[in-house]
C-alpha cells in the first residue's frame, strides 16, 4: 500500500534552515507529481510547493518563494523540502502528498520556528 513518511522537522530559530524528507513506497514514485502542504494550529491546510515527475517544474506558495526549495530523488523514492530563512509564521505540521485518484498523505512532521 502507499506509504509516505515525513522526517526532518524540529525546532529552529528564526532565520535558520531545515530540510524535510518524505520517503515514499507502495507506488512508482517517479510517475507522480508530488506536493508539500502545511497546517498551522487553528488554520486550514495550505499547499506549500509542488514538483513534476522529473523535477523540471516546480511551484511555490507566494509566502515561501525564494526561501523554500522542493526537490526529489526518484532513485531513492524520496521528496525533499529545503527551508531557509525560516520565520515564526512557518511553524506548522508539514505533510507530503501524492494524488493517485485518491489523495495519500503522510502523518506529517512538526516544524517550530521560535526564539
Amino acid at each position: 500500500q502507499v506509504q509516505l513518511v515525513e522526517s526532518g522537522g524540529g525546532w529552529v530559530q528564526p532565520g535558520g534552515s531545515l530540510r524535510l524528507s518524505c520517503a515514499a513506497s507502495g507506488f512508482t514514485f517517479s510517475n507522480y507529481p508530488m506536493r508539500w502542504y502545511r497546517q498551522a494550529s487553528g488554520k486550514e491546510r495550505e499547499l506549500v510547493a509542488s514538483i513534476s515527475t522529473l523535477g523540471g517544474s516546480t511551484n511555490y506558495a507566494d509566502s515561501v518563494k525564494g526561501r523554500f526549495t522542493i526537490s526529489r530523488d526518484n532513485a531513492k523514492s524520496t521528496l525533499y523540502l529545503q527551508m531557509n530563512s525560516l520565520k515564526p509564521d512557518d511553524t506548522a505540521v508539514y505533510y507530503c502528498m501524492v494524488s493517485r485518484g485518491t489523495d495519500y498523505w503522510g502523518k506529517g512532521t512538526l516544524v517550530i520556528v521560535s526564539s
